[in-house]
């Protein structure tokens, strides 16, 4: 498994509306997170709007996004919260996720 963490800014005057977006996860965009080799997911969001993803992947984040990226449900869901993000430059959010380097880990 390979951990990954990723930043996103959330606007701040949409932070309810995407709490609970994410309270509702359509039941595919679920299934085709776990398929594409997506585990122990969570997003953690300060009241700024700054949001924190948190990721095991199966193989490695560029291809489990690749993968992600051929899915329908993928698109949907991309494109509805989409609306949600500051500075997305034109991307769609899951290409604007920016990575972290891991520095430090307590096993």
């Amino acid at each position: 498994m390979k951990r990954t963490c990723f930043l996103l800014r959330v606007k701040k005057d949409r932070i309810e509306e995407y709490k609970r977006h994410h309270a509702a996860v359509w039941p595919d965009m679920l299934a085709a997170l776990r398929e594409t080799g997506w585990r122990n997911y969570s997003l953690f969001l300060r009241e700024d709007g700054l949001l924190v993803g948190y990721v095991e992947i199966v193989t490695d984040f560029d291809r489990a996004r690749a993968e992600m990226a051929k899915r329908e449900v993928n698109a949907r869901w991309q494109n509805e919260m989409g609306e949600f993000f500051e500075a997305l430059d034109g991307s769609r959010p899951d290409e604007a996720m920016r990575t972290l380097e891991e520095v430090f880990h307590l096993d």
